[in-house]
């Protein structure tokens, strides 16, 4: 059997294609996302629904890493709820401060294009992180940081760090000012509209802010053709989701 759901992320579903459509158009033009609440009342479909509709958007979202020219903007950073929220027994369990027990998320702003690059890292060692840079950026490329020492000695790049710690963020044309921001609607919308999503779903979240962020200043029908071009070869079921 064949039709336009075969061999893309709708095959399977049962929802019709106006549902979809909808959908693409909601997850699409929010800025700060779309609840899986808000798309089941919207779309008069079950919660568990609209949550697998949801995962399978971020799916086609996800795009190849492509390699920036510069001058790019690197910084990481901690994505999870706040300590003095959590339980006391959780809080106990928690050892050290800052981003423990936190899902780490790595980002790369190129300052040509304004588009944006991350992905969810295990940590913020030195290895890490390089490897993370020559991924998305050329070499030559100059990189702004800021002064974590993971950073220092990034071979085949002109490197520059503004010294946060010592409260310096801008000297000339070095800050992370760019990738700051990006990680601001991140957390708005971690924290405004699903106040929390689990460490093994994150990077198809990062890859949906990510994407919006780079098609900003297309028309919607742009936006929302280029994700449904995404959608080809692409599959999530449900099992996989939960297993």
């Amino acid at each position: 059997m064949f039709s336009l759901k075969t061999g893309n992320i709708m095959e399977g579903s049962k929802l019709s294609y106006q549902t979809w459509a909808i959908a693409i158009y909601l997850v699409t033009t929010s800025l700060k996302g779309v609840s899986s609440m808000k798309l089941h009342r919207d779309l008069e479909i079950t919660q568990k629904s609209a949550w697998h509709l949801a995962h399978r958007l971020r799916r086609a979202f996800e795009a190849s890493t492509q390699l920036f020219e510069g001058p790019v903007e690197v910084d990481e950073t901690y994505i999870g709820g706040k300590r003095k929220n959590m339980p006391k027994a959780k809080r106990m369990a928690l050892k050290g401060c800052g981003g423990t027990g936190k899902t780490v998320v790595a980002g790369v702003k190129d300052r040509a294009t304004n588009d944006m690059s991350a992905r969810v890292v295990s940590t913020t060692d030195r290895d890490t992180l390089h490897g993370f840079v020559k991924q998305r950026a050329a070499v030559g490329a100059t990189v702004y940081t800021d002064d974590a020492a993971a950073y220092a000695g990034m071979a085949g790049m002109y490197h520059e760090a503004v010294n946060h710690s010592a409260g310096e963020y801008v000297r000339g044309m070095a800050h992370t000012n760019g990738v700051e921001s990006f990680w601001s609607m991140l957390k708005r919308g971690y924290q405004g509209t699903f106040h929390h999503f689990s460490e093994k779903h994150a990077d198809r979240y990062v890859a949906e802010f990510t994407s919006r962020h780079n098609m900003r200043e297309a028309d919607t029908v742009d936006q929302m053709a280029s994700v449904a071009k995404e959608m080809v070869g692409k599959r999530l079921r449900y099992r996989e989701l939960v297993s």
